[in-house]
């Protein structure tokens, strides 16, 4: 596929009689290893100045994704971060749904999204290895997602892309067909591709000029031949309703050794699962244990779950609809009990790479589930779930969950790990000492035997803090009201609050404030003691001095206050809630007695009137006196 013409176009390609190329294999893992014997050679002249890559490349750049699940919903990621970076170009909904190949009623993986869409040239690069257009802060760089995440799930995809721009309106067709390469055995990857253009003048859709007629007809035809619709109409029709923006049809789903969908659609009408894991999700709850039933495991097998904790962000107007019903956006953070945050800014030749902020705390279920680990995110986007940090058969960092977004490091292309960089051991070490510290200071709050006791403000200051980011942090005595005020973390720099930058910041800070001591816990908890919040010191190197101790403390000192003064207003706010409740108790007599005066004054009323009718004639008037004597 080449964006400027040249000597050799689409019409030169080798074609071969489909009887001589072997049938593709519709199982992934065996699909590359079809016999090169039978495919022709290429009339292409060598030492060319094109470089070509060979159909068997699009399977084995696909193994990329090697985990069961990392090779399902991981690549369906890979397709929706597509979307989400179209979030900017006004997108508002992605679609990944079930539908039929018209062909021959097998199911195929839809993705839709309601975008810019993209036009002729971007469609091209889309379709192209290793180009990338995407800004530093998008979720992918190496222009290879759609690619490998497209050829897992299923042997071809055709790409329908409508784009509006300076009231030029374009729709582009694209076919990257495994099945098609290997039947007609091309020896490079060709990509039929037709683009129409919408003429005003005329009201109708028209070739664009990008071709000559011959070549247009060509794709045209192969497109027809290879996709699941067969004719122009039909692949027209498939614009209607995309308004702006890209449908994605993956179809030729891979099979799984049992020769059945590695896609399960039919366990949960709702969801896309694995069918590998398919007795697993069709387990009755009740029978199902607490570790079974979290979303720790059930991501491992169902899309929906998984998708719902994709991204710590989205705005509120966008959604992921799978298969009719939206998803339902999860922040793991939330379901933390006992939660601490902690500042980490890793240090890489005396200068800082970066800082990343952790929530770690328990999770609600402990100590019933055997879940740890922590969800490393970048960019927003998840990399690593639920990843164990700590390998012992013991208890120790059961339950013991955290949450953070490590920008500073770099995901691998295929998005299911991380680069293995210095960088990236200096985290890994850090939170292995960051869930074995919460667990020994904290696990009595679950119901083990407590390991170890905070020391006092005193004993923490004349510590011998190592260099090397492996160090006891630093325990300041304060009140707890401070926290309704303001969380401070201590950093190698100057000291500032943790103040909501983001949803997720806000989320975090909403937690350290609710969760950790209730309102009305706090006004018992004032009077009897004191807790300890922990703070911990995370350079590298240059920890703070004495001196900024002293200032921590004095500002500790000061949030205090400000908490005691946060705590009388409550308590002033109750004391009138009472008054007013009382007052609203009176008003409420007071009207009671004000119904039963304007009783009795009808009742008066009412004698008056019979004494009136009675009184009317003389001979009445007399009795009446008499009765009255």
């Amino acid at each position: 596929m080449d964006q400027k013409p040249h000597s050799i176009n689409d019409s030169e390609l080798p074609f071969a009689s489909p009887t001589c190329a072997p049938p593709i294999c519709r199982q992934f893992w065996k699909a590359g290893s079809y016999d090169n014997g039978n495919t022709p050679k290429s009339n292409i002249l060598r030492g060319g100045s094109h470089l070509h890559v060979h159909p068997k490349f699009l399977h084995s750049n696909a193994t990329s994704h090697k985990w069961a699940f990392g090779g399902m919903c991981e690549t369906i990621a890979e397709l929706l971060d597509n979307s989400i970076d179209q979030i900017t170009n006004g997108a508002t909904f992605a679609i990944v749904d079930k539908i039929k190949n018209p062909r021959d009623g097998s199911a195929a993986l839809l993705i839709q999204d309601d975008g810019g869409g993209m036009d002729p040239d971007a469609i091209r690069c889309c379709l192209s290895f290793g180009f990338s257009d995407k800004k530093s802060s998008a979720i992918g760089k190496y222009g290879n997602g759609f690619k490998t995440s497209s050829m897992r799930l299923g042997a071809d995809v055709v790409v329908f892309s409508r784009h509006l721009k300076d009231r030029k309106l374009t729709q582009s067709i694209g076919l990257l067909s495994y099945t098609f390469l290997t039947q007609t055995g091309h020896d490079r990857i060709v990509v039929p591709m037709v683009d129409y253009e919408f003429n005003r003048s005329t009201g109708s859709l028209e070739m664009l000029q990008r071709l000559n007629k011959e070549n247009f007809a060509l794709n045209l035809s192969m497109l027809m031949q290879w996709s699941p619709y067969s004719t122009e109409v039909e692949l027209l029709k498939q614009f209607d309703d995309i308004g702006y923006g890209t449908k994605i049809v993956i179809y030729n789903l891979w099979f799984n050794d049992d020769s059945r969908l590695e896609l399960n659609f039919d366990s949960n009408p709702e969801d896309i699962c694995l069918h590998t894991e398919a007795k697993t999700a069709q387990k009755i709850n009740a029978r199902m244990t607490a570790t079974e039933q979290h979303i720790a495991t059930q991501f491992q097998y169902s899309l929906r779950v998984y998708l719902s904790i994709l991204y710590i962000r989205i705005p509120e107007n966008f959604k992921i609809i799978l298969r009719g019903r939206a998803v339902e956006f999860h922040n793991i953070a939330s379901d933390l009990k006992f939660p601490e945050y902690i500042r980490y800014k890793p240090q890489k030749g005396g200068m800082a790479e970066g800082e990343v902020l952790t929530s770690i705390g328990f999770l609600k279920e402990a100590p019933h589930v055997n879940i740890h680990g922590f969800s490393i995110y970048h960019k927003n986007r998840l990399i690593l779930p639920f990843w164990r940090v700590l390998t012992t058969l013991s208890s120790v960092g059961r339950g013991v969950v955290g949450v953070l977004e490590a920008n500073f490091i770099e995901p691998t292309h295929n998005k299911q790990d991380f680069e293995r960089t210095p960088l990236f051991q200096k985290l890994e070490q850090r939170l292995k000492e960051m869930a074995r510290e919460y667990w020994d200071y904290h696990c009595g709050l679950i119901g083990y035997h407590q390991m170890k006791t905070r020391p006092s403000v005193q004993e923490s200051s004349q510590l011998d803090r190592p260099n090397n980011g492996a160090h006891s942090p630093l325990v300041v005595e304060v009140n707890p009201s401070s926290i309704a005020t303001k969380a401070t973390v201590i950093s190698s720099g100057p000291l500032h609050p943790v103040t909501p930058s983001s949803n997720y910041d806000r989320e975090l800070q909403s937690n350290l404030q609710g969760e950790h001591l209730k309102r009305k816990e706090q006004s018992s908890l004032i009077e009897n003691k004191k807790e300890k919040i922990i703070i911990d010191v995370v350079a590298d190197n240059d920890l703070p001095s004495m001196k900024e101790n002293e200032e921590v403390l004095n500002l500790m000192q000061e949030n205090t206050k400000l908490g005691e003064r946060c705590l009388d207003a409550q308590k002033r706010e109750e004391q009138l809630t009472v008054k007013l409740k009382q007052l609203e108790h009176e008003l409420a007599l007071a009207q009671l007695e004000y119904d039963r005066l304007v009783a009795e004054v009808q009742l008066v009323d009412g004698v008056q009137e019979e004494i009136t009718k009675e009184t009317s004639s003389p001979i009445k008037m007399i009795i009446l006196l008499i009765h009255i004597c």
